[in-house]
């Protein structure tokens, strides 16, 4: 359904938490190297629980390698503390491409600036920098699903609360 980039991430649980996310929204995980760890880190496969090995993970050698294969276009959005444009004012549609840098430095700002239509934020209070990692890619890749519901290929629960 849509694509979720981590440029460089250095926190295995992120990793595995989004990489959970990607899962539940059939979500493809792009993992830009280096990474701050081996994703057969225990660490990111607790954070996956038993989910791991149902993601649609691309791993990529370097930013420059998924670039030359995605340049940044109308259907990429890289997240950003460096911009204005709020993230509930994209238009994400199926297959987009959304970014994320590392958690101690985001993304390459000679990229950001390449792009600036292309570069998206979450809003939040004067206190704060930036949010988690995982927590930011939940907040936009939801409002993505929101917009692109209809055909959201959904899981099935079942009920078996009995009165």
């Amino acid at each position: 359904m849509f694509n979720i980039v981590l440029v460089e991430p250095q926190i295995p649980p992120n990793t595995g938490t989004i990489g959970r996310l990607c899962v539940n929204l059939g979500a493809t995980l792009h993992l830009v190297k280096p990474l701050g760890f081996d994703i057969d880190d225990k660490a990111v496969k607790r954070a996956g629980l038993d989910y791991w090995d149902k993601l649609d993970l691309v791993v990529w050698e370097s930013f420059d390698a998924f670039l030359a294969e995605h340049p940044i276009d109308e259907h990429s959005y890289m997240a950003t503390t460096k911009t204005d444009n709020l993230y509930f004012n994209a238009d994400f549609k199926k297959d987009d491409y959304i970014l994320f840098g590392s958690e101690t430095k985001g993304i390459d700002e000679k990229v950001l600036l390449a792009h600036p239509e292309q570069c998206i934020t979450i809003p939040m209070g004067e206190a704060g920098r930036s949010l988690n990692l995982g927590v930011s890619v939940g907040v936009v890749i939801y409002d993505a699903l929101r917009q692109n519901y209809d055909g959201f290929e959904k899981i099935t629960i079942t009920n078996t609360l009995k009165d």
